[in-house]
């Protein structure tokens, strides 16, 4: 449990668009910084079972209207802020893509000492204006096995302490979105009719955090209407499970809480 946390942890993308970090600048402040953005990040981890040839990507976006004379993207192995110089753009946007034997060697890493779960962050120098920022825009990019179908499916085990909640569940795959995922048996676990389910949770491509609009699934719930799931987690690419944070409701109670599930694959 402890090393699914920490997994989930890891696998998520922070992406902050607020603010910069001003740096000395011998000609003094001129003008307004220019605060860049990282969108359309795909993928957004270094496979961890391809080190040579893995590689993220992702877009710089500038604001309207402006120019910077340059953007230089720097990356950091751990937290050890080394900032080497990944990558440099002067048109915008830009499109990025760094590989994993890129940055290892300047940073003076060797493939093999990069394993799951270590971490890189890529931040974003700005020249604009006779004034250098680094933009608070910063891309955390996890080490994780690729994405397989065929691992995130199949016959689990889930189990909530907090709701009380242990057996076993089916998971699904849409045939025409392999990230997009459908559970069943959640409300056979507790005794119910699940008449109105799957549940349907949402696998983002780039960074494995999972969305799951409400839904119910169960038309009648203990004599208290119907019972619907909603809610956020993480899937872990390298064994398959998930630790899910689902808000249960009832509808003649409203909300029940939010409650962890745990999601392992079977033997």
């Amino acid at each position: 449990m402890k090393e699914i946390r920490k997994i989930g942890f890891i696998l998520t993308l922070i992406l902050i668009f607020s603010g910069c970090e001003e740096l000395p600048d011998p000609a003094g402040l001129r003008g307004v910084a220019v605060v860049p953005a990282i969108t359309d990040v795909d993928p957004g981890i270094f496979d961890s079972n391809d080190l040579t040839n893995t590689f993220v990507q992702f877009v710089i976006n500038t604001p309207e209207g402006t120019h910077p004379d340059k953007i230089t993207v720097l990356g950091s192995y751990q937290d050890n802020y080394e900032r080497v110089v990944l990558a440099e753009a002067t048109t915008f946007p830009s499109t990025v893509r760094i590989k994993a034997s890129e940055i290892a060697q300047k940073i003076g890493l060797s493939l093999n000492e990069i394993v799951n779960g270590d971490i890189f962050t890529f931040e974003l120098l700005t020249k604009a204006n006779n004034l250098s920022t680094y933009s608070t825009a910063a891309l955390i990019v996890p080490v994780a096995c690729a994405y397989d179908v065929n691992r995130a499916t199949g016959s689990y085990h889930s189990v909530s302490a907090d709701w009380n909640s242990e057996g076993n569940i089916t998971i699904s795959a849409d045939p025409d979105n392999k990230y997009k995922v459908y559970v069943t048996g959640l409300e056979e676990i507790e005794g119910l009719v699940e008449d109105l389910g799957p549940l349907v949770m949402y696998i983002n491509p780039a960074t494995y955090a999972v969305t799951v609009p409400e839904k119910a699934i169960a038309s009648d719930g203990w004599g208290y209407g119907s019972v619907s799931y909603s809610g956020t987690g993480v899937y872990s690419s390298c064994d398959g499970s998930y630790v899910m944070y689902f808000e249960i409701s009832l509808s003649d109670l409203g909300s029940q809480g939010t409650y962890t599930f745990t999601l392992t694959r079977n033997p």
